[in-house]
Parts: structure tokens; sequence; C-alpha cells
């Protein structure tokens, strides 16, 4: 692999020598450069956005896709705030990087934390967060009682450009948990956005604490890229499109990603190998990285009886799955049958195996492709006791240069 070349994800990347990987981030010099041409796009779109009602969000293509990403989010805070409070955290903080308009400000109140920092690219959809916490407020105010109690602050800014500790209110704020979804993949444009982000990740987060998120996974892109006959792939829920076909940069390797309603932006590939390696400066252990699909089946089908019944439950209140057959008063999501034809397997199996079941739970194929193009990840902060010395990544770093 020559520096700077990402390998083909296609032929399993978690194979890669990784001390090529090492040698490749070596080689990449930090800039810190304004706002790109990128991040402006992406600003502007985000904040252009309209605000939709519940009822009009009930009729979108996607509102059954958007529900089970929002469950895969309810799963992965709700572990990881299960993780912090058995190590014995009291008073829980959070950074929550690429907020968006506040999607999880009640996973977070439901998790019971005492503070919560905000921060996202988009100002109005900063300000649309802040509003949708203050409403929160008013209610609890209202109700007293079941709303949240934890303080917060908000922060627009560019994560990949901006030291965030700067801009704390408290000088000595720090975080049990860093989370930041569905946002991780803009910070690929270079070397030092990435290392912006995980610096802004790790420098508040405490001993012991999480960065967790989710992203697209580059693996399982670049592989439907190579299945395809040109440079454009996807059906009627999403579509992404590639200059070219052969050769990914390590940073910088971009496409466009256009999700019906959401999303029409500039976003690039994710290279694991290359995330692990730069995380380590900061003293970031990997823990996980899991698939959509094979998280979903974790939580649903392969976890103990508790978290079991509770992940089902979830399921069926955030209405994460499509129920097929619909009622009779309900359409279906898609109006092409092959989007159903694995239900429909599924339910004949069932009953031909003596289940009573008449209805079973899930997306249109047009969604399930969509949904597993992502992963949910997971670092760890190294406990003081074993942090790497500064002096020794710096002599690493200058010998992978040499060599």
């Amino acid at each position: 692999m020559t520096p700077g070349a990402q390998p083909n994800c296609a032929s399993g990347v978690q194979n890669q020598d990784m001390e090529k990987v090492a040698r490749s981030v070596a080689h990449c010099e930090i800039k810190f450069l304004k706002m790109s041409e990128i991040g402006v796009r992406v600003a502007e779109h985000y904040n252009s956005l309209q605000e939709k009602g519940l009822e009009e969000r009930t009729k979108s293509r996607i509102f059954y896709l958007r529900n089970f990403n929002n469950w895969i989010k309810s799963m992965l805070i709700g572990d990881i705030l299960q993780k912090v409070k058995a190590d014995g955290a009291r008073d829980i903080s959070v950074l929550d990087i690429g907020c968006g308009k506040g999607g999880d400000l009640l996973k977070w109140k439901k998790g019971d934390i005492s503070h919560l920092v905000c921060t996202d690219i988009a100002g109005t959809s900063i300000e649309q967060c802040q509003q949708r916490f203050d409403s929160m407020n008013q209610r609890r105010n209202f109700h007293r009682h079941n709303f949240p109690s934890f303080s917060a602050e908000f922060i627009t800014a560019d994560s990949t450009k901006t030291r965030l500790k700067s801009l704390y209110k408290k000088e000595n704020t720090f975080f049990n948990i860093v989370s930041c979804q569905f946002a991780f993949h803009y910070c690929f444009e270079s070397y030092s956005q990435v290392d912006q982000m995980l610096q802004n990740a790790s420098e508040c987060l405490k001993p012991g604490g999480y960065f967790i998120g989710s992203t697209t996974d580059s693996c399982e892109i670049v592989k439907r890229l190579k299945a395809s006959d040109d440079l454009s792939y996807g059906n009627d829920v999403y579509r992404i499109t590639f200059n070219e076909k052969d050769k990914f940069s390590l940073f910088g390797a971009q496409y466009n990603f256009h999700l019906t309603e959401v999303v029409d932006c500039p976003e690039f590939l994710v290279y694991f190998p290359a995330l692990i390696e730069i995380a380590k400066k900061y003293d970031l252990e990997f823990v996980f990285k899991t698939r959509f699909d094979d998280y979903f089946n974790e939580c649903t089908k392969n976890a103990d009886s508790r978290k079991l019944n509770d992940a089902r439950q979830l399921l069926g209140r955030m209405q994460a799955l499509e129920t097929f057959p619909p009622f009779e008063e309900k359409d279906l999501a898609s109006a092409l049958p092959e989007d159903y034809k694995n239900a429909k397997d599924e339910l004949e199996k069932l009953q031909s195996e003596g289940e009573s079941c008449r209805k079973i739970g899930t997306l249109s194929l047009a969604e399930w492709e969509a949904a597993t193009l992502y992963v949910v990840f997971a670092f760890r902060k190294l406990p003081k006791g074993v942090k790497r010395k500064r002096d020794d990544i710096e002599d690493s770093e200058e010998q992978a240069r040499k060599q």
C-alpha cells in the first residue's frame, strides 16, 4: 500500500497490515483551515431542511428507516450509559458532536444524565435543538416530573476544524461519554480534520469514558460500487455516486450521498484501520465496530432475556419496523411487491412451522439496503495508569516517517 492510498475494501480491510497504515498516517501533516467549501455545503444543506410535524413524518417514504436508525442509536446509547454507570460514574456529562436538531435529547433525558453539551456545524439546527430542549424544560415545569433535569449548552462549530475545549462554559468541563451520530464521516475529508475531531472527542473525556457513534461502512459502500456497472448505485430510497471506481485515498475519498427527503451531500469513506491508528494518539482504545444488521441481531436475538425483552418492546414503541402484511387501513411504505418478498417468505416459513403469527415486523428491502450501509462503533479512553507516554507516541511517529 502506498502512503495515502486506501486498500480495496471489497477484499477485506480488516486483514490489512496495520504497520503500513501507521506509516501512511505518519506521512500526513496537520493543517488547520477555515470551513471548507464542502463544510459550507453541508451546513447550508442541514440549515435548509424544514422542520416537519408528526403527521407529515408518518407519511415519509423512509418513516420506518428513520425510526429503525433511531432505535439503533437508543440501544447503543443505553448500552454505553449502563457501562458507565456500572463503572461507578455519577453526575454523568455528555458531549454530543453533530447533534442536529436534538434528536437524541430524549435519550439523554431517559439516561438520567446531569449535563449535556450539544455542537453542530449548522447554526439553524443548533437553534432548533435549543428550542426543543427549552420546550422539554417548559413541560417539566408544568408537569413537575418525568422531564429533563439536566443542564445543557449549545455550540455552533465545525468540530473537524475547531478545538471545542475553548468554547465550553466551564474550563474544567469533562465528559463520561462523547457521542457522534451519523456525522463522523464528514471529518474524513482530510487527516487534519480527523485529528481535530479525535482531539475534541478525547481531550475532555474522562479516563474510562466512551467515544461512541454511528457512521458509514466504507467496506460495504465500496463493495456495492465494485458490483455496480457504473459509478452510481442505489434504489428509490438512497443513491451513492462516485467520481471514480478503483482508487481511494485514506482521506478525502469523496462520494455524494442522497437519502430521500433528508440528505443530499458530499461524504467521505471512513477507513477504520486509519481511524484506529490515529485514535491511539489520543489514548482512545478501539472497542468495537458492528454493522447495523449485526447489532440488530445482537440486541434482538443474542442478548440476555432482559435486554432482549427491552429491545423488542422498544422496537414496537418507536415503530422501528413496519407491520407486514399491513392492517387494512394502511398502505405499505413501498409500492413494490419485491420489497417485501423476504418478509412474505419468512412469514410463510413461520406459519409452516406451526407458529400462529399472522403478521411480522420488517423493513422494505430498499430501506434495509440503506440501513446496512452503517455501523455503530465505540472507543474507550484509556485509564490513567495505562496511558501511552506522549514521548513514545512521538518517537513511533518519527520512526514511521523514516521508514
